[in-house]
């Protein structure tokens, strides 16, 4: 797969996103090619580069739980509301999130992505809010599909 530093479609996506929903931080993560760890591989609003160096397990943390599920995933109060450790939500803990908005991106049907926002209060994301971050999640689909090896 191509970094996607090198896309900037995608950059402006995920830039219009964070403008868009008013929140404090965007992030796209995708599983890994050979095996089924997922990486963050792009962020807009981060606080630090600790999300390059985060990687979870299929089933982990909030990227690891969206693929698996193939299922978004809503967190208003974070680590309040969370089953397990803490730990297992790496992305939260390094960027200070408390509230998140996560949807899978699909490619040949398959969950392989996720796209998240998220802001460093307790919040509740509207309805339209949520749209916005699937619309944004589709567009990704159809920018990132030729770039997605499955």
């Amino acid at each position: 797969m191509t970094e996607l530093k090198e896309h900037p479609a995608v950059i402006e996506v995920c830039n219009q996103l964070k403008t868009l929903v008013s929140c404090d931080f965007v992030g796209l993560a995708l599983q890994n090619v050979s095996g089924p760890d997922v990486r963050w591989h792009y962020a807009a609003g981060n606080l630090n580069d600790k999300y390059k160096r985060i990687t979870v397990r299929f089933g982990k943390g909030v990227a690891g739980k969206i693929i698996s599920s193939g299922s978004p995933m809503i967190l208003e109060n974070f680590p309040n509301e969370i089953i397990g450790k803490v730990t297992d939500h790496p992305i939260m803990l390094a960027e200070n999130l408390i509230s998140c908005y996560a949807v899978p991106l699909f490619f040949n049907g398959v969950p392989k992505g996720v796209l998240l926002v998220g802001k460093r209060k307790v919040y509740t994301f509207t309805e339209k809010e949520q749209q916005l971050v699937d619309e944004s999640a589709h567009t990704l689909e159809h920018l990132l599909k030729a770039h997605i090896i499955l």
